[in-house]
């Protein structure tokens, strides 16, 4: 089924090249791009655009905060598209896992998206608090609990 509709697609790219300027193939390549990627990771749905909507806010937000605590790292920003790919990955995975199961539901899939939107969606509130932006006090208090137990866990993983 995938093979088949990535035929399809380069197919009607080719033929859609074919006579048009070098404009019009590069802008019509970008499309049929974007459109494989949002099929590999199961359409292009509102689950999926809000994930992607996190992890641009992430990102941008990280940026934000890093300039204002003066903390600004190539590496840790690369790292962090790194991070952001392999969460798309593993979406992508989950649509795979999803296809092996059968069934035609998308389980894996809005289950891998709404936990790292959830992941993501945590991210942004505490850049945004980084930035000076007003956290309610649960979350706040929240927030500080998961980077305690995550402190923990890495102290944990120093002494094996």
């Amino acid at each position: 089924m995938l093979f088949n509709q990535l035929k399809l697609m380069g197919s009607t790219v080719l033929s859609a090249a074919a006579g048009a300027s070098g404009k019009e193939a590069a802008t019509g390549g970008v499309v049929a791009a974007l459109g494989l990627f949002a099929t590999l990771l199961g359409g292009w749905d509102k689950p999926l655009q809000f994930l992607i909507a996190l992890m641009v806010a992430d990102y941008v937000t990280g940026i934000l905060g890093a300039i204002k605590t003066k903390s600004v790292n190539s590496e840790v920003m690369f790292w962090g598209g790194i991070r952001k790919i392999t969460i798309l990955f593993v979406v992508g995975l989950a649509v795979l896992i999803d296809g092996w199961v059968g069934d035609d539901s998308a389980v894996f899939r809005i289950l891998a998206v709404y936990f790292y939107a959830g992941r993501e969606g945590l991210s942004v509130m505490e850049n945004l608090g980084i930035l000076g932006v007003y956290i309610p006090p649960k979350i706040k208090e929240f927030l500080e609990q998961l980077n305690e137990k995550g402190e923990q866990q890495n102290d944990k993983a120093k002494y094996r």
